[in-house]
Parts: C-alpha cells; sequence; structure tokens
C-alpha cells in the first residue's frame, strides 16, 4: 500500500485528486495540505511515502516545502505538479530534491503510475524529458561553477567507467541506450548506475543528471 499526501491549495484540485486516488486499490491519502507549511508539518507527522507538491501555494510555496522535505532524510519522496508555463519551477523542484514532475493535466494513468514510480525509487520524468528541462533552463545553475576535475568531492570516487556512465546518464541516455552504445548488459548498467548514485549521494536518477550538469560532465 503507498500513503500519499496532496498539498494544493485549491481546494477542488484537491478533490480531483482525492476521487482519483482513492478509486485505487493500492493507494491510500492520509491527509491534504493547503499551503507549504501544512504539507512540512504533515510529512513530518504521517511519514508519507509520496507528497503530491503544488508549486505555487500562499506563504510557503512548494519549492521551499519540498526542500524543507527532502533536508530531512526520510524515506518521503515529493512528486512536483506544475503548468506548462510554470516549468522553471519545476527544474527549481528537482534541485530542491523533487523525485519528479508532472503537469496538472497529465493524463489521470499518467499520474497514478507516477505516484507508484516516485513511491519504489524511481525518476517520474523521462531521462530525454529531463534533459531538454535542464538545456532549457541552465541558466538557473549557479554562476562560476569550475569545470568538473579529478579530486571533485563528488566525483572522486567514482571510477572511470562510472563517471563514464554518469556523463551518459546526464545526457539522457536510457539504460537501453547506455547498453547498447557501450556494449554492455543492460544488467551490468543498472550496476553501474546503482553504484554512481550510492557513491555521489543522488538520490535518484535525476539527482544524477542535475550533478552532470553542475560539475559540467554534460553542457
Amino acid at each position: 500500500m503507498t500513503t500519499v499526501l496532496i498539498a494544493d491549495d485549491q481546494p477542488l484540485q484537491r478533490l480531483g485528486f482525492r476521487m482519483l486516488l482513492e478509486s485505487q486499490d493500492d493507494l491510500t491519502i492520509l491527509g491534504e495540505a493547503a499551503n507549504g507549511t501544512e504539507a512540512v508539518r504533515m510529512t513530518a507527522e504521517l511519514h508519507p511515502d509520496v507528497v503530491l507538491m503544488d508549486v505555487r501555494m500562499p506563504g510557503l510555496d512548494g519549492i521551499e516545502a519540498t526542500r524543507r522535505i527532502t533536508a530531512t532524510g526520510d524515506r518521503t519522496r515529493v512528486l512536483i505538479l506544475t503548468t506548462f508555463d510554470l516549468d522553471e519551477y519545476a527544474y527549481a523542484g528537482l534541485r530542491a530534491g523533487a523525485s519528479g514532475f508532472l503537469v496538472k493535466d497529465a493524463q489521470p494513468e499518467d499520474l497514478l503510475s507516477g505516484i507508484r514510480a516516485v513511491a519504489t525509487g524511481d525518476a517520474v520524468v523521462a531521462p530525454s524529458l529531463t534533459r531538454r528541462l535542464l538545456d532549457a533552463y541552465a541558466h538557473h545553475l549557479p554562476k562560476g561553477t569550475p569545470a568538473a576535475e579529478p579530486d571533485d568531492p563528488r566525483l572522486a570516487h567514482l571510477t572511470d567507467r562510472e563517471r563514464e556512465i554518469l556523463t551518459v546518464i546526464g545526457k539522457g541516455w536510457t539504460n537501453t541506450e547506455i547498453a547498447t552504445r557501450l556494449h554492455l548488459a543492460e544488467s551490468t548498467v543498472k550496476t553501474h548506475v546503482g553504484r554512481v548514485l550510492a557513491k555521489t549521494g543522488s538520490r535518484d536518477r535525476i539527482q544524477a543528471v542535475i550533478l552532470a550538469y553542475e560539475t559540467k560532465l554534460v553542457k
């Protein structure tokens, strides 16, 4: 059973999410938050598997709420919900530690599959879409970030092969593409990806993509 907290300042939006989620036998709603402050407090109290986090809310917004939730190190994952004209917030949300993002007019089955994917530790955003998002908002990266060096503390413990894997993850390659292009078994690729995430402290594949951009492995 996957537990969910809904965070949205619009009552009708929360009702719509509740009706959809309650139709699923494997999803349980633990509560609803009308703003970021409530979302942080209720997450600390209820420990949901997933928080459906709206971006624009009064007071504490969804980005800062996401940052505070993920900073605790708890198992709760955050799925950012945004609109097409607010995609810049999606990038900020991913940097804050969200495990993915969806637009609010996504198909119901996409939202449900996204919740389930995030709950199991996967990233909701497809690698290629993640790359396009980062390409579009690369100017949000800290200015003056130095080029990646062998002794960069976030990369220092990676082997040459793992550094190569991180680079192509940042380029938006899927595991299948990595296996085909680097002539590796897909099971081997999965092992390498897992080690890259563990050694770099990345929560998921999306955070690994962001790391590849920040350290200039990918431009």
